[in-house]
């Protein structure tokens, strides 16, 4: 992560002005067991005042004191979630506020798949707070439908599925530095197929039009990240030209989200099974974004190991 110092940065020549950190709030939210406590504790760690539970409407006065005295909790984040359902009803509203008191925010959504949750749940021998009489697949479903709005109109989402406590804690170190986000990270993930399409990417690149390494007996038990792999993957079969025009044709939209004031994205590379292709060619993506003007990227391999 880098820190801003200047109020400008420029991109292609010209002058782009850059909000101050201070004007900035964090809400955190997203699905219950999806690790919302680990991110809090992760955000204190790296200095940031972070309020838990805090009811949607409390917001609005939140507002007010962070309009009133902007430099005194430079690094605010507020973490809402759904155990009080008709209070959390009016989280739109309560944001449109933070808008028209001039409090610029972001979201950050944490989710993980139904099976994930129902085991956490499980495993800390406690209910859902939405399950009511029913299962916690029952809660897990109403809290989905509660949350649906949020997820889709949140500028990070975190799928916390195959991460334990430290993992995430990692996760949100490299999306907040000292003073704050960067401008646009990107996270470059490969995945296998059959191990089902990972939920939190914005983009999702099939890369098994590539000669598959796993034919070659010498490769097979290689991976995409040794030279021999990487070698048979990029030099033909139009790996290097795929590449090429995919960073083209990612350029304008990560522009377009600098304008959107998104600062995270994840962009999945898949083949079959996650070894081979898709980790060699995540390796030489990540590489080429970074090269990016205010890009910064990490890699992934969310399948890499698995059999």
């Amino acid at each position: 992560m880098t820190e801003q110092q200047d109020e400008t940065s420029t991109v292609d020549g010209d002058l782009t002005p850059i909000k101050p950190v201070e004007s900035e709030l964090l809400v955190v939210t997203g699905m219950s067991g999806a690790g919302r406590s680990t991110a809090a504790n992760a955000l204190e760690d790296h200095g940031w005042y972070v309020i838990e539970n805090l009811p949607p409407q409390m917001l609005g006065t939140l507002s007010e004191l962070v309009s009133r005295m902007p430099g005194a909790l430079p690094k605010l984040a507020v973490v809402v979630d759904v155990r009080g359902k008709a209070l959390f009803a009016d989280i739109r509203e309560s944001l449109n506020a933070l808008s028209a008191a001039g409090v610029a925010y972001r979201v950050l959504f944490l989710d993980a798949s139904d099976d994930t949750l129902v085991r956490r749940f499980e495993q800390g021998r406690r209910p859902h707070p939405l399950q009511k009489d029913g299962r916690i697949l029952d809660g897990i479903a109403a809290e989905r439908v509660l949350l649906a709005e949020m997820k889709a109109q949140a500028e990070m989402l975190l799928d916390t599925s195959d991460l334990n406590v430290h993992q995430l804690g990692s996760a949100v170190t490299e999306l907040f530095s000292e003073s704050g986000p960067v401008v646009l990270t990107l996270t470059v993930m490969s995945f296998g197929f059959k191990y089902g399409l990972p939920v939190d990417a914005n983009y999702v690149a099939d890369v098994r039009f590539i000669p598959n390494p796993h034919w070659i007996p010498q490769l097979r038990p290689l991976t995409g990240q040794d030279e021999a792999v990487s070698n048979f993957v990029l030099k033909d079969n139009g790996a290097a030209d795929f590449v090429d025009r995919y960073v083209h044709a990612l350029e304008p939209v990560l522009e377009g989200y600098r304008r959107e004031n998104k600062h995270y994205a994840t962009i999945a590379i898949g083949c079959t099974g996650g070894k081979h292709r898709s980790v060699a060619v995540a390796i030489e993506l990540a590489k080429r974004l970074s090269q990016l003007p205010r890009v910064t990227t990490s890699i992934r391999h969310r399948d890499l190991g698995r059999e």
